[in-house]
């Protein structure tokens, strides 16, 4: 059986610069007619569509910004199926059509950038291009000019904003245990908690339990970064509060197999009672919610009670807030990471106060939460770290024994 001969990359090579000699003669048939259909034409930042008609859409509504609009080929570098072709470029923003949204301006604009064609049977089939946008905006008139006085206020307006964010969103993460770490985040209070546990199973970086809310992506990433790198996220539940920035982390996510539906699916809030929250719960906390949660979770894979997690942590099985629920126990210092087994706030106002069951607003089956206050309690943590608010410390079994009690 003979092999299949490998692409020329001559004939790939004459395919990208006949493509470029029709966009620089703006002939848009000549260069639409040498796109494969089905082709994808990805400009990062701007366009992401598909041959004929999205490509034939997308630079005739250049060519109507930009008539003059003239590409020079400056090189190009082609392996096999594969041409990138560096291009400077030329025109005048003269209309009479606008330029994503922003109107004629009569601006030049002088920018380069590189395409990197894939050819196949004389047909285009992919090109991904890359241009700097900014120096197009700014070229424009819709940035201000770089090192302008304009630009400085504009930065000093967004860092402004940066720290009022980070401020009501989360800030710097706190040492809490050996090898334990603590973000608080969320609004109202930053009583919404990410924990941190040193991978021993890794040569660096962090398992992070709990996800937080939505608005706490950015602090997680940053809190993750300066410790080493997020190896995993393990959910404690899969609550809308406590999966929001799950989604957006560049690491596998686990859980409970008990929890592993609801956290792909609505956050469990098909049992949520809004109906026993008092007025303000009623009004706020239905709205809150979704502007909390992140979104469903794709589920790596799933832990039970006793795998061990992180740094001599071990998994607990905790149910009845939600069906798998978990909290991290450490044997060695009694330190107990334990999400929503139980509460140190009152959810429909945000005050934080003493140790409570979970509001039955929230809770699968509330009998059952209290049954696992007392399973924790039965372990004698010396610290139990709540899914919101503080932790709870002092005679710890005692608190959870009353608590678990209804006393």
């Amino acid at each position: 059986m003979t092999e299949n001969a490998a692409p020329d990359a001559t004939a790939t090579e004459q395919v990208a610069l006949a493509y470029f000699e029709a966009l620089a003669d703006l002939d848009l048939e000549a260069a639409v007619a040498l796109w494969e259909p089905g082709g994808r034409e990805h400009v990062h930042g701007q366009v992401d569509t598909v041959a004929p008609e999205g490509v034939r859409t997308f630079l005739g509504g250049i060519f109507a910004s930009f008539p003059d609009f003239r590409f020079t080929v400056e090189g190009t570098t082609t392996q096999d199926d594969r041409c990138a072709v560096r291009w400077s470029a030329t025109a005048t923003f003269a209309g009479p059509a606008p330029f994503q949204g922003v109107e004629p301006t009569g601006a030049s604009i002088t920018i380069e950038g590189i395409d990197q064609v894939t050819v196949r049977d004389g047909r285009i089939v992919a090109n991904e291009a890359y241009l700097d946008g900014a120096t197009l905006m700014r070229q424009l008139g819709v940035l201000p000019p770089d090192g302008s006085k304009t630009q400085t206020r504009m930065t000093a307006a967004f860092n402004t904003k940066t720290r009022i964010a980070r401020k009501l969103g989360g800030g710097d993460v706190e040492d809490v245990a050996d090898g334990v770490w603590l973000l608080r985040g969320g609004v109202p209070g930053r009583t919404m908690n990410v924990y941190f546990v040193r991978d021993t199973e890794a040569s660096e970086g962090v398992v992070q339990f709990d996800a937080g809310v939505h608005s706490m992506v950015n602090d997680v990433r940053r809190a993750g970064v300066a410790l080493g790198g997020i190896n995993r996220v393990v959910l404690g539940h899969g609550h809308p509060d406590h999966r929001g920035t799950a989604p957006y982390v560049d690491a596998h996510v686990f859980c409970h197999p008990a929890e592993k539906a609801d956290a792909e699916g609505d956050g469990g809030m098909h049992y949520f009672h809004y109906d026993a929250l008092n007025p303000v719960g009623k009004l706020l906390l239905p709205r809150l919610l979704p502007q909390w949660d992140g979104g469903p979770v794709q589920i790596a894979g799933t832990v039970n009670e006793g795998d061990p997690i992180a740094a001599d942590f071990r998994v607990v099985h905790l149910p009845g807030h939600a069906p798998g629920l978990i909290g991290l126990y450490r044997e060695s210092d009694g330190v107990a990471l334990v999400s929503d087994c139980f509460y140190t706030l009152d959810p429909q106002t945000g005050l934080k106060g003493k140790a409570r069951v979970p509001h039955v607003a929230f809770n699968l089956d509330t009998e059952q939460a209290k049954a696992s206050i007392a399973k924790l309690a039965a372990l004698s943590p010396t610290a139990a770290w709540a899914g919101h608010a503080d932790p709870l410390l002092g005679d710890v079994r005692g608190t959870l024994e009353q608590v678990a009690a209804g006393a």
